[in-house]
């Protein structure tokens, strides 16, 4: 498995450099987003509508398997959802090779996420309405900050 979590302008050069060889076969799980800082913030997406970053990658690492999960919420969510709502919430994965989805799934729900919780969005092509929802996310976190998400600091 490898995990895609390079900001999204330089993602095809990074894994480009990890090879297509070494990427054959791998579930690969981009978690990354194509943002555009060039303007200031909050950015904009490089990519959008009728393309996704996950969709790039896919074209450019054909043997890889692309799963979009985990870019629509912060780091310390993904890995521990119940520190927001006491877990009751949703996590988002599409792709279009479903071994490769169970694979994540199931990653999922090593780290906590409930199953009920976990939407699968059907193909990859899902992944942009996925990668869109980050400038409508940064426009509230700017607005209203950890307050708006009720972060519970779990430690340990």
């Amino acid at each position: 498995m490898v995990i895609n979590a390079t900001p999204g302008t330089v993602s095809l050069e990074v894994l480009a450099a990890a090879s297509t060889k070494i990427l054959s076969g791998k579930v690969l799980i981009d978690v990354a987003n194509p943002l555009d800082h060039s303007a200031g913030f909050p950015p904009s997406l490089s990519i959008s509508n009728t393309d996704s970053l996950a969709e790039t990658i896919q074209r450019a690492f054909p043997t890889a398997r692309v799963v979009k999960a985990l870019n629509t919420m912060r780091a310390d969510v993904m890995v521990a959802p119940d520190r927001l709502a006491g877990g009751d919430h949703d996590v988002f994965i599409a792709g279009d090779d479903a071994e490769a989805k169970d694979v994540v799934a199931g990653l999922l729900r090593e780290f906590g996420w409930r199953p009920e919780h976990i939407r699968d969005l059907g193909g990859l092509d899902a992944a942009r309405g996925m990668e869109m929802w980050l400038p409508l996310w940064l426009r509230i976190f700017l607005k209203q900050g950890d307050s708006l998400f009720n972060i519970k600091v779990v430690s340990g």
